[in-house]
Order: C-alpha cells, then sequence, then structure tokens
C-alpha cells in the first residue's frame, strides 16, 4: 500500500504507528496510515486483517484514603 520511499512500516512490524496518515477523520476519532492500519484517539489499532490491538492506557493507580 505504501508508495513512499523508503516505505512505511508494514501493519505487522510493531512500528506500525510510524506510518504516514492517508486518510485523517479527527471529528470521527481515527486516521487510516498508509499500512492499512486504522488508529484510533484511544490508541487502539484496527490491523488491516481485522486483528485488533487493544489501546495502550497506563494503569489506575489507587488513591489512599486519609487516615
Amino acid at each position: 500500500m505504501c508508495k513512499h520511499s523508503p516505505p512505511c512500516p508494514t501493519a505487522d512490524s510493531a512500528d506500525r504507528q510510524a506510518a504516514r496518515v492517508s486518510d485523517a477523520h479527527p471529528e470521527q476519532g481515527w486516521d487510516l496510515l498508509c499500512n492499512g492500519v486504522l488508529i484510533f484517539e484511544d490508541t487502539g489499532h484496527l490491523l488491516p486483517d481485522g486483528r485488533i490491538v487493544a489501546p495502550c492506557r497506563p494503569p489506575v493507580t489507587q488513591m489512599r484514603s486519609a487516615a
């Protein structure tokens, strides 16, 4: 899919997010990268073959109650 030189990372590579945005839809919360990956504003991904990559969310810290 990518016609850049050098080519963008493939959808299967670990750095797939480094691919260029081919279609931006910030009003809908997603962008299509030139490698076919849909990237969502919550950091989740939908790969071209239908696999889902869960969002990368920081762990929730537990609040201590004042004693």
